[in-house]
């Protein structure tokens, strides 16, 4: 489950840093340090795409960083909404009107990762654990519907917690998904060391841009089988996958574990029914070229505004949110945390 959270008992003890003052494309940068049960947690989001930039507990990065002038490699970080993932040609159906949303994947022609990417968002709330940040979608070529979102990153004892809300401010039924693109590390561990874990029974074949087929595959006996892991150093990887392993409050985690037993996991509720895994080898940070590994939550997969599939439609005035996290757990031998 999703951490909860900090009890009275352990009220946090955080200072809310000034935004970095280095130029950045992604705007400015909102760090929060914390003290929460006797652990340190750090965390930086950026105004543009409020995206998650950094993320360390007790010190031990879990998210891989990028150079401070720089764009997001591989989209690393952002936020993804009101669809993640492809949508195929960007073209679609709404009432038997054919839709064409922008091409912002030119190498494989389809409309990629929704329409906030390039957006600068609003900070609307700061408490000593949290930011909220805000942005609205409007009416627009291909996407005819009006959007209210926020998201909110909240430090928790041994990550973050972030919760999606999305509200329909138009006239007419609205189709949405959500998602997010971190990429995910364990210290100073090579990414390429560690052993990557889906919970996930069936994998969604795609054609050559990167869309679904239309068939999903059963992973068991096959090479798309990360539940008993595989090292991210021998695969190569732009997949998705769906029927995750729910536990009995419908949440899911996936997560990277490194040689000693530590891990960073990612926890994704009940309405985050997919996982999509990407490697590269060309991840550039301060020191280069790095192997770095995304694992993203999402409630729908690629082309679901044709597919139907884990597409939610909001009413005029309904509001939907959605939470997912990452934790970070000691080592086995550290006495961990469960």
């Amino acid at each position: 489950m999703l951490n909860q959270a900090p009890s009275l008992n352990q009220e946090p003890s955080l200072n809310l840093a000034p935004p970095h003052s280095a130029p950045s494309p992604m705007g400015e940068h909102f760090e929060l340090t914390a003290s929460i049960g006797g652990r340190s947690q750090r965390v930086v989001v950026t105004e543009v795409a409020a995206s998650l930039r950094e993320l360390d507990v007790d010190g031990v990065a879990l998210v891989q960083g990028y150079p401070a002038d720089a764009q997001p490699p591989w989209c690393a970080g952002w936020v993804l909404v009101p669809w993640p993932n492809r949508v195929a040609g960007g073209t679609w159906s709404y009432d038997g009107v054919a839709q064409q949303l922008d091409i912002t994947e030119p190498e494989n022609g389809n409309a990629l990762h929704g329409l906030l990417t390039r957006t600068p968002y609003r900070v609307t709330s700061r408490t000593t654990d949290s930011i909220t940040l805000d942005a609205g979608v409007s009416p627009q070529p291909g996407y005819l519907f009006e959007l209210s979102t926020s998201v909110r990153y909240q430090l928790v004892v041994d990550g973050l917690r972030v919760t999606h809300r999305v509200e329909n401010t138009g006239l007419r039924s609205a189709p949405v998904a959500l998602g997010a693109h971190p990429f995910l590390r364990l210290g100073s561990v090579p990414t390429e060391e560690l052993r990557l874990y889906i919970n996930a029974d069936t994998h969604i074949e795609v054609d050559e841009r990167l869309n679904p087929s239309g068939i999903t595959t059963d992973v068991s006996g096959t090479r798309n089988d990360f539940r008993t892991g595989q090292m991210v150093g021998s695969v190569d990887l732009d997949d998705a996958w769906g029927n995750v392993r729910q536990e009995g409050d419908g949440s899911s985690l996936h997560y990277l574990e490194a040689p000693d037993g530590s891990q960073v996991q990612l926890l994704m509720d009940a309405s985050f029914g997919y996982v999509q895994a990407f490697t590269t080898t060309e991840f550039t940070t301060d020191g280069g070229m790095v192997t770095a590994v995304a694992l993203e939550p999402m409630t729908a997969p690629a082309d679901a505004f044709n597919s139907g599939h884990g597409l939610r439609w909001l009413e005029p005035g309904e509001a939907w949110e959605a939470s997912w996290g990452i934790r970070y757990l000691l080592p086995r031998r550290s006495g961990g945390i469960s």
